[in-house]
């Protein structure tokens, strides 16, 4: 049996020269002691109507005391296991004699009423054992002293209580709707709407209730403590004090508990000290979220993942009292990605591919016949695109590819190439790729790194511009082909005309300028000049060059703006 400790007995010092009696919260110095939270902090005393959080430590328990003072009086008791399930148990006990038997109006020696209040074994009123936010609730309960004992066989944890003689009028916590469900009413591959009904605390109180979600992929919550204790990190539950030790809550900002850093730095709590080791930061898990939300009853969880299980919590919260109720959790498994479907590439066959945004397409690629090398030609479209080309599930390449690139592997008797393609972040993508055993089958003609067409200003006239490009040491046909457009044609305009795999038959015939075959052994020289007349004075033109190998396949280099002069 635990005795009380010094809080409690200044509590029964005599207060005045007339015998003496317990306070309770109509006296002006149990109104003081209250607004003090330091003073419960430190004591086995539980205040009339404030909320205490305190500490557990395994198999060590731990007993608070409150008066009732008068019969018939209505008591709420409320006990918050935090991390840990919790036996705990309320009995209660008479109020010892005002005065001694003699009647002398002296009170009684100290340690007479100690042994009076705490030998004495009281009347159990109610227990429970588990990890539950529970209540004890009367209307009419005898006048007496209280005993609330709490025991942790687990672990180490940390709970809160609160006790109120006042229960219709303080209703510190939010109240439940009478259907406290969560409803999913939107299930995605990566996103889940809930919906719940308000806290009638809101809606017919209309006390000040916000709402918060907790999403992890363990298990439901019974409580914002709990929550909040998982949170922290694990490390700061091995720094607390030893038992026996005489400490207070807020010495829990040594351990990742919330505290009070007013009355923690008067009492010289917070300050770092040796016997506390080294200071601990409290780190969030990745798979746990809070999030509050307002007073909003209808919520979209995003960026989950597909065909995963998710556990949501809802809490109502009183943004006055800080204390808060927990609706009924629910779960929901995300839909399952949509499944590829993998196309099959044949040997030497071009393949068109679309990709959506930040989308993938998987391709397959099985050689008939044995084979020592394998290549894969891709002319990317539009924007680059990344290629990845496992054997066997053994990764080969991963590259990123903008307009024409050629990639030769080794072979593999009877390998199996799976190809993943995937779009870009800004927009759609579009592809061309060829697979073959063939070393010199090649559809697509060879590019020089640098595809602009550069136009010379100086020779600029009314009716003509004249323009240059590289070439390559491969002997290829290019066509230039012309468009007039309007004066305020730009950059963004021509960006979105850019798809390189639109070959010269997608051109109106009005619009070819010329076509002739280029190429040179020097790399150096590999340059070649045209000159497009029969313009009009102050137009602007778009000019494309295409590239055309020998299976047929074109490919555009970059368009170029040009405008004649308007006066010659």
């Amino acid at each position: 049996m635990l005795l009380l400790r010094c809080p409690l007995l200044l509590l029964l010092l005599p207060l005045s020269s007339r015998p003496q009696k317990l306070p309770t919260r109509d006296e002006e110095l149990f109104q003081m002691q209250i607004r003090d939270k330091a003073f419960f902090h430190d004591s086995s005393v539980i205040p009339d109507g404030a909320e205490i959080s305190s500490y557990l430590f395994r198999d060590t328990p731990k007993r608070y005391f409150f008066v009732v003072e008068e019969d018939n009086t209505p008591l709420a008791v409320t006990v918050t296991p935090c991390d840990a399930p919790l036996e705990w148990k309320l009995s209660v006990q008479e109020l010892p004699e005002e005065a001694s038997g003699e009647g002398s109006g002296e009170p009684e020696p100290l340690e007479q009423q100690k042994q009076q209040i705490t030998n004495e074994e009281g009347t159990e009123l109610f227990s429970y054992k588990g990890n539950d936010v529970e209540y004890f609730v009367s209307s009419s309960s005898p006048s007496g002293l209280y005993q609330l004992d709490l025991l942790s066989t687990e672990k180490d944890t940390h709970f809160k209580v609160y006790a109120t003689t006042t229960p219709e009028s303080d209703q510190p916590y939010p109240e439940l709707p009478y259907d406290p469900r969560i409803d999913v009413t939107s299930l995605g591959r990566t996103t889940v709407t809930l919906a719940w009904k308000p806290s009638p605390t809101a809606s017919l109180l209309k006390q000040p209730i916000q709402y918060c979600i907790v999403i992890n992929k363990e298990h439901n919550f019974k409580s914002l403590c709990a929550v909040e204790a998982k949170l922290s990190s694990d490390d700061a539950f091995m720094m607390a004090p030893k038992p026996g030790l005489d400490f207070s809550p807020f010495d829990f900002a040594h351990f990742g508990f919330p505290s009070d850093s007013n009355s923690g730095k008067e009492r010289g709590f917070l300050k770092s000290s040796p016997k506390f080791g080294r200071q601990i930061s409290s780190k969030p898990r990745v798979d746990l979220h809070k999030v509050c939300i307002g007073n909003k009853n209808i919520f979209t969880v995003s960026d989950l993942k597909p065909d995963t299980q998710y556990y949501f919590d809802m809490f109502a919260v009183n943004t006055n009292t800080n204390m808060s109720t927990a609706y009924v959790g629910t779960f929901a498994r995300t839909k399952e990605e949509a499944k590829q479907k993998t196309v099959e590439l044949k040997d030497g066959k071009v393949t068109d591919v679309f990709i959506k945004r930040k989308g993938a397409k998987f391709l397959r690629f099985a050689p008939v016949s044995s084979h020592q090398k394998v290549t894969f030609s891709v002319h990317s479209c539009l924007d680059a695109v990344q290629i990845q080309v496992r054997r066997d599930g053994k990764l080969l390449l991963s590259q990123n590819v903008e307009g024409v690139r050629q990639f030769q592997l080794r072979g593999k008797a009877k390998a199996k190439y799976l190809i993943r393609l995937k779009g870009s972040k800004k927009g759609a993508s579009m592809l061309k790729i060829l697979a073959t055993t063939r070393p010199n089958k090649q559809l697509f003609p060879s590019l020089p790194e640098d595809t602009r067409i550069k136009a010379f200003d100086k020779l600029r006239t009314c009716s003509s511009v004249t323009v240059a490009w590289l070439g390559t040491q491969e002997r290829n046909k290019f066509c230039i082909y012309k468009r007039e457009v309007d004066d305020n044609y730009n950059e963004e305009q021509k960006k979105r005309e850019q798809n390189q795999c639109l070959g010269p038959d997608t051109r109106k015939k009005s619009g070819k300028v010329l076509c002739k075959y280029f190429h040179s052994q020097n790399i150096q020289k590999a340059v070649t000049t045209e000159t497009i007349r029969g313009l009009q004075p102050g137009k602007s033109y778009l000019l494309d060059v295409y590239v055309i190998g020998h299976g047929g396949h074109s490919v555009k280099y970059q368009s170029k703006l040009v405008k004649t002069r308007k006066f010659c």
